[in-house]
């Protein structure tokens, strides 16, 4: 059973993360006493860069957040993060390809397009590959690996940034166990669909200290569930899934000295391979085979690399000082070989109306004589940096006080060195490629440097607390046109600086020993692209959030319910990177709503449990402006005051039950989305773009179980999708496509 904590259950406590967050404690179904639900954590470490920190902070916060553990990933043994997120309330997930390869993550109300609203951290370190200089890139790290991940929605903190309209997510990676331990899970599914996780690790000690490491392997593919058409020239293909493998490594040291310190450090590194598209279908071909692809696309691929690394110091002086330092590196490479005209038309005005470019159709289906535009999108990207955090608890007089503080400073870039190629269609003989030259389809850079500074104040007065803030960004911008060649001759460009203060406050108030009362107000703030701001005149997106709700932990009843409002005085709308404009300024938005999580076990403590929980969240998410401009890729264009914000559902529901023995355990989650729209257009059915139209709503139903063998050996085995609902998932980039079939999966999972 997914896990919504408040309090503290029997579940695995992780490295620097030991608890859940918003909403109830729900007993797992697969809950047992067994070896797989020893505690996995590095040795009791101290680290100051967690969101949320523990199941007993979670309690005290000031704002609603949210904690998933590794069990509640492995339950279902989701490759894929928009399953995971869909249970939590508050937060949206616009899906593309079906595994999660390419979230898009909204959190309450902000445009979800790359999650670029959002600050994306891995271990308390930015992992985005270029927060600053391309908040739109393609990159978000691999739930399926991970230990735990902490989500804290809206503008509700001011320690993390530069991204805080959207809220933050920290992925915490695979913890060094506290003595040596071994792990593999490994299961087998519908379309060659392969998940293995492994990791072994071990602590040791001496006069030196305290030792321990881990390594760990993941590896991921699919065949994919789509078919590409045959054509002139291409006799077909079931090649439309992926291949993903990041190995990791971390070690830390403890010297056995007086005063506590630690040492960390990581590397990991990833690396996909998916022959996946941008490219959907038109409405027709949607609704009688939506599991195809059209012939043109059987080029498209994408192949990424990143390099992740961080260097870690700790320690505590004393009880009340703790001190954190932190040297990162992460180097991300991508280049996706895509098809983007066909017959020289862009192909969402093609699939939109197809009788209107008839030849183009053909060219796209590799039907008719033509061409193909097909573009190497070649990017690089750096990020890295230096980071200090620190806690200080002092008294003044009766009141206690938990003093936050920290600075980073921080660089990326990224260098777009794009290819346009062209394909010849139609013709007797075999496809011909026409290659371009090297920077024909893009050639510029762009790059940040970036101050952080925060502070906040968590002030005790016993039965109310208070916890004031402030953040202050400033930003050294450059960006350089160079001429669409191989020569980088330098064509245009600018330099400047911006900077953005964001002061918030958040109160909690004890009612009893189990009820509390919690608010704040914050500014959120999210930073443009150098090229975005210096070039095209778009300002930094800026918000007010306010939040209020409440909270009960029990035995076996918990709940918490919120309510938010997030006025947006310029909200940022992303054109996907497709053309124009990196980013455009959408003006005035409205984001309200309600947010429901509740957990009741009517059994708990019997020799079998039945765990329950229930996430609910209504939102009203509108503009304020007409935006009768914008550009054709902005999915912002077309939309009048009042139209409501794409890919925000107005109801997002989420029900679980489960049964738990000793020794077996059997799951059933249904998660619920009601319709929206694809662009602020708002239309029923697509006019000019094949972007315009309905994103479906629907019903998803999952069941897993397992079986332990013995306190070492557990078979597990489920299916997705259960009910096998087909929806339009995502219209963005070129077309609509829909979410992935009914799929079954078997396996093992070995602990000792």
């Amino acid at each position: 059973m997914f896990c919504l904590g408040l309090v503290s259950g029997s579940h695995a406590q992780t490295e620097g993360s030991a608890g859940e967050a918003s909403g109830a404690d729900v007993t797992e179904a697969t809950e047992d006493p067994s070896a797989f639900d020893a505690a996995v954590t590095d040795g009791g470490s101290l680290d100051a860069m967690v969101v949320i920190g523990s199941s007993e902070a979670v309690y005290e916060l000031p704002g609603s957040g949210f904690y998933v553990e590794a069990d509640d990933i492995r339950q279902h043994s989701y490759l894929n993060v928009n399953r995971v997120f869909a249970k939590i309330p508050g937060v949206y997930v616009r899906e593309e390809d079906g595994f999660g390869n390419f979230p898009n993550i909204s959190i309450r109300g902000g445009d979800g397009t790359r999650s670029e609203n959002v600050t994306i951290m891995e271990d308390g370190i930015l992992s985005a590959p270029a927060a600053y200089s391309a908040p739109a890139a393609y990159y978000s790290p691999n739930v399926s690996r991970m230990s735990g991940v902490e989500v804290l929605k809206g503008s509700s903190q001011v320690r993390f940034g530069p991204h805080t309209t959207g809220g933050v997510v920290n992925y915490l990676s695979t913890p060094v166990p506290t003595d040596h331990n071994f792990y593999l899970r490994s299961t087998y599914g519908t379309d060659n669909t392969i998940l293995s996780h492994g990791y072994y690790g071990d602590v040791v000690e001496g006069d030196f200290g305290r030792v321990g490491f881990i390594a760990e392997l993941f590896y991921k593919q699919s065949d994919g569930y789509r078919s590409i058409d045959p054509g002139i020239g291409f006799g077909g293909s079931d090649d439309t899934g992926f291949t993903l493998i990041e190995p990791m490594f971390k070690i830390f040291w403890e010297p056995d000295t007086a005063v506590y310190q630690r040492f960390e450090a990581k590397y990991g590194y990833t690396e996909l391979d998916a022959d996946e598209t941008y490219t959907g279908l038109t409405e027709r071909d949607l609704r009688r085979t939506p599991y195809r692809r059209y012939a043109g696309t059987y080029l498209d691929n994408i192949y990424t690399e990143h390099h992740r690394s961080y260097l870690k110091y700790q320690i505590r002086p004393n009880d009340d000082l703790g001190l954190q330092f932190a040297g990162y590196y992460n180097h991300f490479a991508r280049d996706w070989y895509k098809i983007r005209k066909a017959g020289g038309e862009s192909l969402h005005k093609v699939l939109a109306k197809p009788s209107m470019y008839p030849g183009a159709f053909d060219n796209l289906r590799l039907r008719g004589r033509g061409d193909l535009d097909i573009r190497s999108n070649n990017r690089e990207y750096e990020a890295y940096g230096l980071q200090f955090n620190g806690d200080y608890a002092f008294a003044t007089g009766a009141v206690e006080h938990d003093l936050l503080f920290g600075a980073r400073l921080h660089r990326d870039n990224i260098r777009r060195f794009q290819r346009d190629d062209k394909i010849v269609v139609g013709g007797s003989d075999p496809l011909v490629v026409r290659r371009g030259e090297p920077g024909s389809g893009g050639n510029r850079f762009q790059e940040a440097d970036a101050l952080s500074l925060w502070l906040e104040d968590e002030i005790d007065f016993g039965k109310l607390s208070l916890r004031p803030g402030v953040r202050y960004e400033y930003v050294d911008m450059t960006y350089t046109d160079y001429r669409s060649d191989s020569t980088n001759t330098r064509v245009g460009g600018g330099t400047g600086n911006t900077d953005q203060v964001a002061p918030g406050i958040g109160a909690t108030y004890e009612l009893t020993d189990t009820e509390m009362l919690f608010g704040g107000i914050y500014r959120g703030i999210s930073a443009p692209s150098p090229r975005s701001f210096l070039k095209d005149g778009v300002d930094w997106e800026k918000s007010i959030g306010y939040e209020l709700g409440a909270r009960h932990r029990g035995d076996n009843l918990s709940a918490e319910i919120a309510g938010f409002f997030s006025d947006f005085s310029n909200l940022t709308g992303s054109d996907a990177g497709l053309g124009g404009s990196d980013a455009t300024n959408a003006g005035e938005a409205e984001v309200y709503g309600v947010e429901f999580l509740g957990s009741y076990d009517p059994l708990a403590g019997n020799a079998v449990s039945t765990p329950l929980f229930v996430s609910a969240t209504w939102t009203n998410a509108t503009l304020k402006n007409a935006l009768a401009s914008g550009g054709g890729d902005d999915i912002l264009a077309g939309g009048v005051a009042g139209a409501d914000i794409p890919y925000i559902p107005e109801w997002k529901l989420a029900m679980g039950v489960g049964l738990a023995a000793e020794r077996w355990g059997v799951d059933l989650s249904a998660t619920y989305i009601s319709d929206s729209f694809g662009t602020a257009a708002n239309l029923e059915s697509p006019d000019t773009s094949s972007r315009q139209g309905k994103i479906d709503g629907g019903f998803v139903l999952d069941l897993a179980a397992h079986v332990d063998i013995n306190d070492h050996l557990r078979l597990v085995g489920g299916v997705h999708n259960l009910l096998d609902e087909v929806m339009t998932t995502s219209r963005i980039a070129e077309g609509p496509r829909v979410n992935a079939p009914r799929q079954f999966y078997v396996g093992f999972e070995f602990e000792w």
